[in-house]
Formats: C-alpha cells, sequence, structure tokens
C-alpha cells in the first residue's frame, strides 16, 4: 500500500510539475517578446515620422508656411543634396525652397504617395503651378507647370535631416518655355 501510495504521489507531483511548466509556457507565449516591443516601436516611430513629414511639407507648399522650416521639425544640420553642391542649414533650405512660392501662383503640391523603412522615407510627388514671379532668376514666364518627382529622405530624431529630389528637369525646363519643345 505505501509503494502504491509513493507511486500515486509521484504521478500527482509529476502531472502538478508538467501543468505548471505548461501554464507559464502559455503565459511567455502570451508576453511581448523583446523583438515584438522593438518591432512595434519601430513601427510607431516609421508612423509618426510620416505624419509628421507629410504635414510639413503640405503646410510650406500649399499653405505657403515656410517658416515651417524651423529647428522643431528639420535637423539645424539639413542637408539637400543637389548639384552642383549640397544646401546645408535650414535657412539655406528655406531660402532654396522660397523660389518655388515667389516663382509659382496657384500652387498645388499633392503627395501621391509616402512610405518608409527604418529613418528613410520616400516621397512621390506632384507639383503644379503657374510661373508668375523670378525663378533661380528666371524671369516670369506665365507658363503652366505640372512635374512629379520622388524625394528620398532620412530622418533624424523625429526631424527631417536629409532630401535629394529626382524629377526631370528636361520636361520642367521645357514646360517653363526654356528648351523648345523638340
Amino acid at each position: 500500500m505505501m509503494k502504491l501510495s509513493k507511486t500515486l504521489l509521484s504521478g500527482v507531483i509529476f502531472s502538478l510539475l508538467l501543468l505548471t511548466m505548461m501554464s507559464y509556457e502559455n503565459q511567455a507565449e502570451n508576453l511581448p517578446s523583446a523583438k515584438n516591443i522593438t518591432l512595434e516601436s519601430a513601427e510607431k516611430k516609421l508612423n509618426n515620422n510620416l505624419k509628421m513629414y507629410k504635414i510639413v511639407w503640405d503646410d510650406i507648399i500649399n499653405k505657403r508656411e515656410i517658416d515651417k522650416i524651423n529647428a522643431t521639425n528639420f535637423d539645424t544640420s539639413i542637408t539637400l543634396i543637389t548639384s552642383p553642391e549640397n544646401i546645408v542649414g535650414i535657412e539655406g533650405f528655406k531660402a532654396y525652397y522660397q523660389h518655388y512660392l515667389t516663382g509659382f501662383s496657384d500652387i498645388t503640391f499633392t503627395l501621391v504617395d509616402v512610405f518608409g523603412q527604418g529613418n528613410k522615407i520616400v516621397k512621390h510627388w506632384n507639383f503644379k503651378g503657374t510661373h508668375t514671379g523670378e525663378f533661380f532668376g528666371i524671369a516670369a514666364s506665365g507658363k503652366q507647370v505640372d512635374i512629379d518627382g520622388v524625394t528620398l529622405v532620412k530622418m533624424k530624431d523625429g526631424k527631417i535631416a536629409q532630401e535629394q529630389d529626382f524629377l526631370d528637369n528636361l520636361l520642367f525646363y521645357r514646360q517653363l518655355g526654356l528648351i523648345p519643345a523638340d
């Protein structure tokens, strides 16, 4: 009888241990892992960057709020990758985009698509307007432009740190009347 009780007791203890282990295992599966927390944090950061980016550029171009180019939204060493040399710093960046606001009236700037990964954003945009003012030294032509482009962006600490624009300059210059259409 004693041997049966020990065997039964051992079986019960083993079963309880097994159930306890299974319970902890199930609880561990339901707990967020460090990897999941990191991915969720990265996704939240990206979504915040995308949201801020869209709002800032809508305000700068469509609402003509050039002062949104500031240390709140842009890294102080913001860099516009361009040729023949890069434009570095908030004031230079602001001066560059001021040419668009003074050179064109009735601007419509549309973000066709904006997406990203990590600290990088890709912006597909469309710019429409009438060339009614001086634009980088080019006298007003009265011509309308409608141009698509893509901008590669790098973010740093929730601020815009670098941009590089790609567009069909030949088409843009033709629309301005600077280059004859074939």
